[in-house]
């Protein structure tokens, strides 16, 4: 690590003296201006009434991660506990919830699987392809259907990177191994976004080699008539499990998973009037061994499939925007520990935004209300409130009703040292949120308040601490509360653009209560988060960033990890290098599986016009 260091110092030095004389012309995102576009009415960032944190292009370029797991560890309120490097596997928290109350969605699609929240994370994209990411904390269920228990985070793909071949090739710790090939492609009447690649790692520790594949296509035909829009994904990971699920050393445990989606949209619009139709199909493949070189020993095979056709719609009147939508889905899943399960989904979404007091004042009442062939009739009503005090400066509040039925794991699961319960009854919860957004071209701000009080929510729960089967079992009211903080400060120096950020999230609730020794998911919140990066630029092809993480979770753990990046600009080419827990930090994030020692990636990227 000490080398690495060395060479980054060399490097940037002899850099700082072949630029010193030139001047900035970074790119500087405009956060207000960002159009939110994961609910049915399109608003601008500035003018929406939740808690909701973009994650721009610029900030991906200057995060200091690899992949969409290491990026949303950056943001307070967002607890990512992974096992691992490469984004093999991690679990999606938000403000406190499970892994299963989160839902991801690409460009608007709805990525849940009905087997486990487990697989989350399995459909995150590279970021490459990247434009932004959308993070909606507190109850979204209104908006998204009831997967969004806690939040909802919605990754927007990139429209059009014109006719260019991107190359990008790392190399680096624990035997890391890594490149893709990005295309842009214009043609006539059609445009393509193309992706490939491939991740792979010896590990860092026993049986934590991984071996990942990415492959990504993006279209849009037919332009200059009705544009129709596709979206092909397929992301496979191949990793060693260590010690994932289990303690005991001699397991070797081991994972394949496959993640697909294929989907096609269209928009019809005129100057009142918006629909957007949309089919799709996901598909997720699990297999593990827990013998890694004994498969007859014990192995779990599961294939979920959800297929869906959509329509979300708005309406502009006198009388403000309507939202309303339609979402029906067949899901399917074929599993040698689950059985065969198949459910049927429908939900109605609609939703209206007043604007009063000369456009200062907005309400948006809104429902979802649900079908399920297993779980019957549902219904998720909620209200946004927001007051513009200044132009720069806006007060908001929010409450809602939030729910999610079972995954068919805890319905049905079933191993020597776990139960599933078929008699579990859906959990649900009662939100409510204030808060305050600052916005101006260096400054920008938000602080929120929330509450949330569940019931029945599931947990896997054994009689005593040292005998019996943890059995899924719904546990009696949690009251959740917390804070959450936004900062980030735009200077210059020497015209070059700076940023300095950070956030903080304090979260405080009485899982403790719920007799923990006995519990296996409850524990491990991040009772106090707080992150800092700094994005430095000094000349004009070199930049610098500086992560900076700290974590407190319930179960007493802390932790300080610190990352950084350097890259340098050289025309086409792009050098990179990126170091993750520079001080070494000793942690644990999920489960038995300590975190990654200090580490370092070199990159190479090249790009042909």
């Amino acid at each position: 690590m000490k080398n690495s260091i060395c060479y980054i110092a060399i490097i940037l030095a002899t850099t700082f003296q072949i630029n010193a004389q030139e001047k900035s012309e970074i790119e500087t995102d405009t956060l207000k201006e960002v159009i939110v576009t994961s609910s049915r009415i399109d608003l601008p960032f500035k003018k929406n009434s939740r808690t909701i944190n973009i994650i721009t292009k610029s900030d991906i370029k200057n995060s200091a991660a690899v992949n969409v797991a290491d990026l949303l560890q950056q943001v307070a309120g967002v607890d990512i506990r992974r096992r691992g490097t490469g984004g093999s596997q991690a679990d999606l928290f938000i403000r406190g919830g499970g892994f299963d109350q989160t839902l991801l969605l690409i460009d608007g699609i709805k990525m849940d699987d009905a087997q486990t929240g487990h697989h989350t994370m399995n459909a995150a994209l590279p970021i490459e392809v990247i434009e932004r990411i959308e993070i909606v904390k507190g109850p979204a269920a209104r908006v998204f259907g009831q997967n969004a228990f806690t939040g909802a985070i919605n990754i927007v793909t990139k429209k059009n990177i014109e006719n260019t071949v991107s190359a990008n090739i790392e190399t680096g710790s624990f035997g890391q191994l890594n490149g893709n090939i990005t295309a842009g492609i214009d043609l006539e009447n059609s445009s393509h976004i193309v992706h490939i690649g491939r991740v792979t790692s010896e590990g860092y520790r026993l049986n934590s080699d991984y071996d990942n594949s990415n492959y990504f296509i993006k279209s849009t035909f037919n332009e200059d008539k009705q544009p129709i829009q596709m979206i092909a994904t397929f992301m496979e990971r191949k990793f060693g499990a260590e010690n994932f699920y289990t303690t005991n050393p001699t397991f070797n445990e081991y994972e394949e998973t496959q993640n697909s989606l294929l989907a096609f949209t269209t928009t019809f619009k005129n100057d009142k009037f918006k629909v957007s139709p949309r089919i799709y199909w996901r598909r997720n493949q699990d297999m593990f061994l827990l013998r890694r070189f004994e498969p007859t020993f014990f192995r779990n095979f599961h294939v979920s499939n959800k297929v869906g056709a959509e329509a979300n719609a708005s309406y502009t009147s006198n009388l403000g925007v309507t939202g309303f939508g339609l979402d029906l889905a067949k899901v399917d899943l074929r599993s040698n520990n689950l059985g065969s399960r198949n459910r049927f989904m429908a939900t109605a979404f609609l939703e209206h935004r007043f604007n009063l007091a000369d456009g200062k004042l907005d309400i948006t009442p809104g429902i979802a209300a649900t079908y399920f062939t297993d779980f019957k009739f549902n219904a998720f009503p909620g209200i946004d409130i927001g007051y513009s005090i200044t132009d720069n400066l806006r007060a908001y509040g929010n409450i809602g009703y939030t729910y999610r039925i079972p995954t068919y794991t805890d319905l049905f699961y079933n191993d020597p040292a776990t139960a599933g319960n078929p008699d579990l009854e859906p959990e649900e919860a009662f939100s409510q949120e204030v808060g305050l957004k600052y916005f101006s071209p260096k400054f920008n701000a938000s602080v929120a308040v929330f509450n949330r009080d569940a019931e029945n929510l599931i947990d896997y729960i054994r009689p005593n601490t040292t005998t019996g089967i943890f059995t899924a079992t719904n546990i009696r009211d949690v009251n959740t509360q917390g804070i959450e903080v936004d900062a980030a400060y735009n200077f210059k120096i020497n015209e070059f653009n700076q940023t300095l950020a950070f956030g903080y999230s304090y979260l405080d609730d009485n899982i403790m209560d719920q007799n923990p020794d006995l519990s296996r998911y409850s524990l491990n919140t991040l009772r106090h988060q707080y992150i800092t990066r700094l994005s430095t630029q000094l000349f004009k092809n070199v930049r610098q960033n500086i992560v900076y993480k700290y974590a407190e979770r319930t179960t007493g753990q802390t932790y300080n990890v610190w990352d950084a990046s350097l890259a340098i600009q050289l025309k086409q080419m792009e050098l990179t290098i990126t170091a993750s827990n520079i001080f070494d930090a000793d942690y644990i994030e999920a489960g038995f599986v300590p975190m990654p020692p200090s580490n370092v990636l070199f990159g190479l990227r090249y790009t042909f016009k």
